[in-house]
């Protein structure tokens, strides 16, 4: 069986390092890895358009800074096919089929769902299309026999209610669907990276986010005004590393080099962790640190994507060319699928043979 990675993201923004660490570093070293036949990167207009409806031009406009932010990261189209969903019709006929396979309560236990609901205070007000999120979420994994889908922490419901509408339609119509595997990032850290303001999440609608597009001192400005540990008041105070999310984006993106080159007094995070934990190290000492690390990181994504925005003809014809081979491998999905629920009318000539010959014998 060939392996297959689809994911994706909605462009309701720029991309954040809660998305670099949590699936966009994980996509490029899948992609660089060899070990992948096909990789699909969605940007997921129609997903967007969810709970934008009313603002379609914020999803138009942020395409393209999606498509930008792969490209800075490091997603080669040589490698990997960047598509965009609207464009694949094949999709929306996918999710009409599952919506037949899948109920409203199972829906509404999807915890990934609830809190979204939640979060965007929609409470009974919900557009259904964003209520059937998980069931439009299995027809894009599903529609390129997705083997393995890199994504965030918070999408693994997502993927148990995809893999149980695979197993139901498999064991209605016959084997035909691909069943997936999550892949989440190997450091914890990266799981779940919290906002700057200490929320449980960062996200673009809380606006507690560092942009991978933000420039240097846009950084430094955020990462110094980063929640820590609200007891750590004096500098001789014993700190909290639990639950300090300059410390959670230390362990997220803080490397031995990193220490030898802007804190070599600390031989690695562990004693830089050890002397905060017992008082002595000041806030802004550790922020000034993060910052040099992040700046570390994310400079080369930066300078890459400013380097790619100068043609950005070229960035549409990637779209393009990606949207038209992502189609092509939909179809092919779909017209197996249609064979097998028995509904490829036209091609079914043992059916239109039977049916003439049944009339026919009835006519005499």
């Amino acid at each position: 069986m060939s392996k297959i990675i689809l994911t994706g993201d909605r462009p309701t923004g720029h991309l954040h390092v809660g998305h670099f660490v949590g699936s966009l570093q994980e996509r490029v070293l899948l992609q660089d890895s060899g070990k992948f036949d096909e990789l699909y990167f969605m940007i997921a207009d129609a997903q967007a358009l969810t709970d934008n409806a009313e603002n379609p031009e914020k999803v138009r406009q942020n395409v393209l800074q999606v498509a930008l932010d792969y490209l800075g990261v490091g997603i080669d189209p040589q490698k990997a096919t960047i598509f965009i969903q609207s464009l694949i019709p094949e999709l929306f006929e996918l999710s009409t089929y599952y919506m037949d396979l899948v109920t409203v309560a199972r829906v509404q236990r999807n915890p990934t769902v609830k809190a979204e609901i939640q979060q965007k205070n929609f409470e009974a007000s919900v557009p259904l299309g964003f209520f059937c999120y998980p069931v439009s979420q299995a027809a894009d994994i599903t529609a390129f026999h997705a083997t393995h889908v890199p994504v965030g922490e918070d999408q693994k419901p997502m993927l148990e209610q995809c893999r149980e509408i695979v197993h139901k339609f498999n064991s209605v119509y016959g084997e035909t669907l691909t069943e997936p595997d999550i892949v989440l990032p190997s450091n914890k850290a990266c799981l779940r990276l919290p906002g700057l303001d200490g929320k449980a999440k960062m996200s673009k609608s809380l606006g507690n986010c560092i942009y991978l597009s933000d420039d240097a001192d846009t950084i430094k400005k955020k990462v110094m005004s980063m929640f820590t540990d609200p007891t750590h008041i004096q500098v001789s105070d014993p700190g909290h590393v639990e639950g300090n999310p300059v410390f959670t984006y230390l362990d997220a993106f803080s490397k031995p080099e990193h220490f030898a080159a802007f804190l070599p007094e600390y031989a690695n995070l562990d004693e830089l962790k050890a002397h905060y934990a017992r008082g002595g190290l000041g806030d802004v000492k550790v922020k000034r640190f993060l910052n040099s690390v992040l700046q570390d990181e994310l400079r080369p994504i930066r300078e890459r994507r400013r380097e790619i925005a100068k043609d950005i003809p070229a960035v549409y014809r990637i779209l393009e060319e990606g949207s038209r081979k992502a189609e092509q491998k939909a179809a092919q999905t779909l017209a197996e699928m249609k064979r097998a629920m028995k509904i490829n009318y036209f091609e079914d000539k043992e059916l239109i043979a039977e049916q003439a010959e049944r009339f026919r014998t009835e006519m005499e």
